[in-house]
């Protein structure tokens, strides 16, 4: 008999699989980002135990177990180490307004006694309510450096890494991860702080049994001829589409002696603190001018999740295409695990909202690639796992969905 394959596009296991416990399939890829196209690059998807339950779910219920005064003791000693005696800046936090970053920066400068300098890479596109809120987190008390990439060079690397890997939002996250340790680096402050550590969202569970974010997050040699941008080779960037090594910087990681030199550490509040978004969204709302957008977002029944950008929009969609999950998946996914909503509510919110088309800012996003229309609808059909996905009437559809 032929052997059916066991992994599809992307590396995805054929055989599709939802959680018991909420609503996230076995198709989502870990967080995992690395610089150089090798076979340990390859995206891994989360995993599911014996009994049919994903790993968020497992580390959500390990959360419960955790003793979270002892957590914070462990915070105040950390943050003792690298709070200044002079007032001066002392850590480092990345974010564009967020609810997650207004908690971070928020609860350090007015809980703990820090000091933190704000770090942002710009959006591809703001959003009036990213907007609004990015002016909100500043306006809180808070120093900001915004770095704001080439638009030419950056348009041109989302376009090529839409029609490369149909993950227009790739260029920002490079540089999202990238910004905050050499901005660190230059002002020689050897802390930086996020929130909450995306591991718990679908990574395996030890990958948040230490406050600290590996080095391989955010240093690499910096060799063009193994840095990708755009599944494109960044030496080829500079010989066939006309760029230069300084048009490129911005993206490069930093080199790992100098996070060495400096004694550079990443960390998480989500370690110490008991993360929650809807807890993160009461908190902004509450000690901030942070609020929800006027309407739902496409794609979703949330009014405060990933709303900064217009390409997060496409991106959302481009996720659904290619691994069938979308963001009503993803926030509710989070949600059934927080105990807000109940399995079955997830299951519901899931089938009447995941992969709606953003139609709010299809235009937009468009403009910004260059892409036409028509090549748009090529990309997207091209990416369409068969193990997914079947033509009914010669209309899409999801071989199979949670239930």
């Amino acid at each position: 008999m032929e052997q059916k394959a066991e992994f599809g596009m992307y590396g995805l296991p054929v055989d599709v699989k939802y959680c018991k416990k909420c609503v996230i399939s076995n198709q989502r890829p870990s967080s995992v980002v690395e610089f150089k196209n090798t076979e340990s690059s390859k995206k891994r998807t989360i995993g599911f135990d014996n009994e049919g339950v994903c790993e968020a779910c497992r580390y959500a219920e390990n959360k419960k177990s955790i003793n979270w005064q002892e957590r914070e003791e462990e915070l105040h000693k950390m943050l003792a180490r690298f709070r200044s005696p002079d007032g001066n800046y002392d850590c480092i936090v990345p974010g564009s307004g967020g609810k997650d970053s207004i908690v971070a920066a928020h609860v350090l400068r007015y809980k703990y006694n820090m000091n933190p300098l704000l770090v942002t890479w710009a959006p591809h596109l703001y959003t009036i309510p990213g907007r609004r809120n990015f002016e909100a987190w500043v306006n809180a008390g808070f120093d900001n450096i915004t770095y704001t990439p080439n638009q030419k060079v950056h348009r041109l690397i989302t376009k090529l890494a839409f029609e490369n890997l149909v993950h227009p939002f790739q260029p920002f996250i490079i540089g999202q991860k990238n910004v905050a340790p050499k901005v660190a680096s230059l002002y020689k402050i050897p802390l930086v702080v996020y929130g909450e550590n995306e591991a718990e969202y679908g990574n395996p569970i030890k990958d948040n049994d230490k406050a600290t974010r590996s080095t391989k997050f955010f240093t690499y040699e910096q060799r063009l001829e193994e840095i990708y941008l755009g599944g494109v080779n960044a030496k080829k960037l500079i010989t066939d589409y006309g760029l230069t090594r300084a048009d490129i910087e911005p993206y490069m990681p930093i080199a790992p002696e100098a996070a060495e030199s400096l004694k550079m550490e990443v960390h998480y509040l989500g370690y110490y603190l008991r993360w929650d978004p809807q807890w993160a969204y009461y908190y902004s709302v509450e000690n901030t001018d942070f609020y929800p957008n006027d309407q739902r977002t496409e794609g979703s029944y949330s009014k405060y999740n990933s709303l900064d950008d217009k390409i997060d929009w496409f991106h959302f969609y481009t996720y659904f295409i290619k691994f069938g999950i979308g963001r009503a998946t993803y926030d509710a996914a989070q949600e059934v695990r927080n105990g807000h909503i109940t399995r079955d509510e997830g299951v519901r919110l899931v089938k009447r909202f995941d992969g709606e088309f953003p139609k709010q800012y299809f235009r937009d996003n468009l403009e910004y690639m260059g892409v036409t229309e028509q090549k748009f609808y090529e990309i997207i059909d091209r990416a369409r796992p068969p193990h997914l996905w079947k033509q009914v009437n010669q209309k899409w559809q999801l071989r199979q969905q949670v239930s």
